[in-house]
């Protein structure tokens, strides 16, 4: 269910512009909310869980997310469908950290723990990637509704299960909730994602917007001081001196720079640009897709035999290479999924190589009894670049095509209008030069400017993802030094 949420909604999100009339701000916020809550709620479950029993919250994480996705099916306008998906995002994140924890306690050691962990492994990479053909064929063959009712039919099957299989388990010795560090790490996020998005409407450089950005700077210092000052903080930041941890983590964070906040875009691209239904768009991310589920064995003897500060920064170089290649076949003559096909099996690829060496690294680099602490830190900081960079994406591609429409426009609307265009332009709405703007219908009735305009944004948006995966590939490259990419690290489930 929560591989399947993520990558079949961005699928949905240009029917959803039309059936909803929301505009691409609203899109963005629908696939941010569940983000941004998912992160908001990873720690505080792993110790509810420990105090509370790890069965018992896994149990109601499944019931809420059953409930609040009944909720977003339901939903009739897009601020219903925002608030119930963070809701939903809470319950997702929940659910995700009790099925970890549950699958630590019920198989701790040998075979049983690895033949569990890899069918979690498996059946959570399926749903990552089938997601985006699953949600292109629930909208041809149904309602929108159905990408998000459907988990509901699922999860009385989960709870069928849970309840005959899984053993309860707690930790007698369970920390105390960090509320603090909870609240001020969420509102930082949430601050500095709302500014990205909503900058331009509200002005970078307004009053409103510089409040913004400081009440997240500020509540992001609160946080630091919050969890220095903490006897049993969720983050401890001793652990960055760990350099096999830290060079992983920029491995977490440049899948996130890069392929994941990218998916929830490509849609448009292949359905808005490409002029594809929204099953063959779903059939075209496929080749996005798949690698990740082919390649981690792969990846995980490549980092036995030469060590992850080798593979991970190898894995992110191969991402942004794809990004580059992805941008010369958009940008082609005759651009279709052909064309786009090599960059997205080479990021597809590098995700591949990069993504399990990064788990396993995060937690065999730490004691033992770390483990559990670590593997959040992961999560955390996978959340919340991706809730950053769906937000600066989404900037960039409206900024980019702005800057075209104006070489192309200028003379026929005034600025408000342009950045009105630009926006409808990202959302998938190529038709909207000829709705709205009196007079300029004639200017271009082929709509050859609009197109333009489309891939010129998208050109720039493969562009970052290229520079941050290679960025974050030297960064992590440096950061694991000569005498750690030397040692070997046995894999660890």
């Amino acid at each position: 269910m929560f591989g399947l949420e993520i990558s079949s909604v961005p699928v949905i999100l240009p029917a959803l512009q039309k059936v909803l009339q929301g505009n691409f701000k609203e899109m963005q916020w629908i696939m941010n909310a569940y983000t941004i809550a998912c992160t908001t709620v990873l720690m505080a479950t792993g110790t509810l869980a420990d105090r509370f029993g790890r069965k018992r919250i896994f149990m109601i994480a499944i019931v809420m997310f059953a409930i609040t996705s009944l909720i977003c099916g339901l939903a009739q306008s897009v601020s219903v469908l925002i608030v119930s998906r963070f809701l939903q995002g809470i319950a997702g994140g929940a659910m995700l950290i009790c099925q970890v924890a549950v699958l630590s306690h019920q198989f701790q050691e040998g075979q049983a723990r690895t033949r569990a962990f890899g069918a979690w492994g498996i059946i959570f990479g399926i749903g990552l990637g089938f997601g985006p053909i699953v949600g292109g064929v629930i909208v041809a063959v149904s309602d929108w509704q159905w990408v998000f009712l459907i988990h509901v039919l699922i999860a009385i099957v989960t709870l069928a299960l849970v309840f005959k299989g899984v053993n309860e388990s707690s930790d007698p010795q369970a920390k105390k909730l960090d509320l603090l560090g909870i609240v001020t790490l969420s509102l930082s996020v949430f601050g500095l994602a709302y500014f990205i998005t909503q900058g331009p409407d509200l002005g970078f450089t307004s009053i409103t917007g510089i409040g913004i950005l400081i009440a997240a700077v500020i509540s992001f210092i609160l946080f630091i001081f919050a969890e220095k000052m903490n006897a049993h903080p969720m983050f401890d930041f001793s652990v960055f001196r760990i350099r096999n941890f830290s060079g992983a983590l920029f491995g977490s964070m440049g899948m996130n720079f890069s392929f994941w906040p990218f998916m929830i875009y490509l849609p448009i691209y292949f359905q808005s640009s490409l002029g594809y239904d929204s099953v063959t768009a779903g059939s075209a991310l496929l080749a996005y897709t798949l690698p990740t589920l082919v390649i981690p064995p792969l990846a995980e003897r490549l980092s036995f035999r030469y060590h992850p500060g080798v593979v991970i920064p190898l894995g992110l170089f191969t991402i942004g290479t794809g990004f580059i290649l992805m941008r010369a076949g958009s940008g082609a003559e005759h651009a279709s999924w052909l064309t786009m096909l090599p960059g997205c099996l080479l990021a597809g690829i590098g995700l591949g190589l990069t993504n399990t060496p990064v788990t396993n690294t995060t937690t065999s680099s730490v004691p033992s009894t770390r483990a559990g602490m670590a593997s959040g830190i992961d999560m955390s900081a996978r959340l919340i670049s991706l809730a950053i960079n769906i937000a600066l994406m989404g900037y960039i591609l409206i900024e980019g095509i702005l800057s075209s429409l104006r070489g192309s426009l200028s003379g026929s609307l005034d600025a408000r209008q342009l950045r009105s265009l630009a926006e409808r332009v990202a959302a998938g709405d190529l038709g909207a030069l000829s709705q709205g703007f009196p007079g300029s219908g004639a200017m271009d009735s082929s709509g050859t400017a609009v197109h333009a305009a489309l891939v010129h944004g998208f050109g720039l948006v493969m562009l970052y993802g290229c520079i941050g995966a290679w960025v974050l590939a030297v960064a992590s490259f440096v950061m694991f030094g000569p005498r750690e990419r030397g040692q070997a690290i046995s894999p660890v489930v």
